[in-house]
């Protein structure tokens, strides 16, 4: 039970880390390379979902969510935000010039997209044009890949409008 649960443990974390996005090798191994046919096929269409969830993708100045919440409407509690950013803590740093798997978010608001000093950003998000205000942070923590497609923020996002309030009055303020 012991090696079970162990297994599962080790599992785990390196699932979160490869979803994380993190930059890992660029190198290809030869199981990579001999896709199955399916996989293939899949690979083929992908570029096809790509452009379609570009399309649907909110503008750079847009900060309409899913949801249809408003940052305004919601009173943030920054407790609360130190608390939930704890998940975001496996790939996120608050403090300055500390990159993970992800940038530092010291400092995000009023900054523009993919400018972290030492962070490999994707395409996407280097060429995104957004400048990250608290109201696009809110749209941007609701569902990461709407907002950014082809970001290696693999991050389902947070659903719950105070959630996101809380977390954006965290990181304005850290300590």
């Amino acid at each position: 039970m012991k090696l079970k649960f162990q297994y599962l443990a080790l599992t785990a974390a390196t699932m979160l880390l490869a979803s994380c996005g993190g930059g890992g090798s660029e190198e290809k191994t030869a199981a990579d390379s001999a896709a199955k046919p399916a996989e293939t096929a899949a690979a083929a269409a992908a570029p096809a979902a790509a452009g379609a969830a570009s399309a649907a993708a909110p503008t750079a100045d847009s900060t309409d969510t899913l949801d249809g919440a408003k940052l305004a409407s919601v009173t943030p509690d920054a407790a609360h935000g130190k608390q939930i950013f704890m998940q975001c803590k496996t790939c996120h740093a608050v403090e300055a010039g500390k990159n993970m798997i992800g940038p530092s978010l010291a400092g995000i608001i009023g900054r523009a997209a993919g400018t972290v000093t030492g962070f490999n950003y994707s395409a996407a998000n280097k060429n995104s044009g957004i400048t990250w205000s608290e109201e696009k942070l809110f749209q941007y923590l609701e569902k990461p890949m709407r907002v950014v497609p082809g970001t290696k923020m693999a991050f389902a996002g947070l659903p719950k409008a105070q959630d996101r309030a809380d977390v954006i009055a965290y990181l304005k303020a850290p300590n």
